[in-house]
């Protein structure tokens, strides 16, 4: 058995990480970030930085004969005031492209929040941790290791008991994923196990997850990190938060969604681009925001409290939204043949909701992450989908 005094250190650097924008030299190691320092600068508020420094979708990646692999990492760890707080994030470890062992690490920062709608927080410093990973297949071998979805990680260094080196690139092409908290993983397994990781491992492309719990709300600064971030494949799915965040009324969403399509082409004129409407959430079908938790049954769930007879007025609600984004699409697609609709019921409808209900009445559960990603990847990698391989 390897000790901790015999394994071999290597620092951790950008050159194995995939799926962030960014990499923050920080005190302890390296911070990975979903959208770039530009970006950064612009956001408004404490939601979308944290959701933006959580890694959904980052790994490290790199290949070794390893058979015992430590990763140390100071990970910050969000709970609410007056809640239990949640498990420790989980470390996905994959072979070869199979999820072969899990770990987490224990301790780390604590972020206390107060107000669930604000965001308000206050900070406590804690101790890094290791995640242990032991008795792997012997041999050569491709290894990531998927970082935990929500809870901000900074990597710092590996232990192993052979060398390790960046995995090469393997040619495949990138998706680039924009969306909320679903896309974000709320309510996934693990980290490798949310819905866009799921379908970018049966599409066989490297994800790059834009997924921000909260915030998928047609900033103009996260269109231009998509313009400015190489990928072969994009898709946005959007008008959830806009609706529970009641941030927007129809006659400012539909030019907002023109300008984030406009600024994208810009950097990307021919990439197959898809544009996704909400899945079923029955709380927001016909009522408009804002979102509000609810405790009244002792368990945290949501539930809207907009007006439905507002929407003559131009509140928003998912039905409208999906008849909008739908009008976008028609109406440019006749210049821009690259650009694609699907319809989120199609992800997620009436019949999905009736076999795999959402637990909080907002986000799916781990089933409903998997099945999310099954259709997704029917519907668009496979057949005639706008991301299947062509020949020619």
């Amino acid at each position: 058995m390897s000790t901790e005094q015999n394994l071999i250190t290597t620092p951790v650097t950008a050159d194995f990480l995939r799926g962030h924008l960014d990499a923050e030299e920080t005190a302890h190691g390296l911070l990975p970030h979903r959208l770039p320092t530009r970006a950064r600068r612009r956001i408004p508020d404490d939601q979308l930085a944290m959701a933006e420094a959580q890694p959904s979708g980052v790994r490290l990646a790199f290949r070794t004969s390893a058979t015992t692999i430590h990763l140390e990492t100071l990970p910050t760890k969000r709970v609410y005031r007056g809640f239990p707080p949640p498990p420790d994030g989980i470390y996905d470890l994959l072979v070869d492209g199979r999820l072969t062992a899990q770990a987490t690490v224990k301790g780390g920062n604590l972020r206390t929040v107060a107000d669930m709608q604000t965001q308000t927080a206050e900070f406590t410093p804690g101790p890094a941790g290791t995640a242990r990973f032991t008795d792997l297949p012997a041999g050569e071998k491709d290894i990531e290791i998927w970082l935990p979805h929500a809870e901000i990680t900074e990597v710092i260094a590996l232990r192993t008991d052979a060398p390790v080196e960046p995995a090469p690139d393997k040619g495949r092409r990138v998706w680039l994923h924009h969306g909320s908290s679903i896309s974000h993983g709320s309510n996934a397994a693990s980290p490798s196990t949310i819905w866009p990781a799921l379908a970018a491992s049966a599409g066989d492309v490297e994800l790059i997850n834009l997924g921000f719990g909260g915030s998928a709300l047609v900033d103009p600064f996260t269109a231009r990190a998509i313009r400015d971030t190489p990928a072969d494949l994009i898709s946005l799915k959007l008008g959830i938060n806009v609706v529970n965040g009641d941030v927007m009324r129809l006659r400012a969403f539909t030019p907002a969604v023109h300008g984030f399509l406009d600024t994208i082409r810009e950097g990307h004129p021919t990439t197959p681009l898809l544009l996704i409407s909400p899945v079923l959430c029955p709380t927001h079908e016909n009522t408009p925001g804002p979102l509000m938790p609810d405790l009244s049954d002792g368990t945290l769930k949501f539930r809207a409290t907009g007006d439905p007879a507002e929407t003559a007025a131009g509140r928003l609600t998912l039905t409208i939204i999906r008849d909008v984004l739908a009008d976008i699409v028609k109406q440019r697609s006749a210049e821009d043949p690259n650009l694609h609709y699907l319809d989120g019921l199609d992800l997620y409808g009436e019949s999905d909701h009736d076999e795999f209900p959402l637990p909080d009445a907002i986000h799916p559960s781990p089933e409903g992450h998997r099945h999310i990603g099954e259709n997704f990847s029917a519907l668009v990698f496979a057949g005639n989908g706008p991301f299947a391989l062509t020949t020619g």
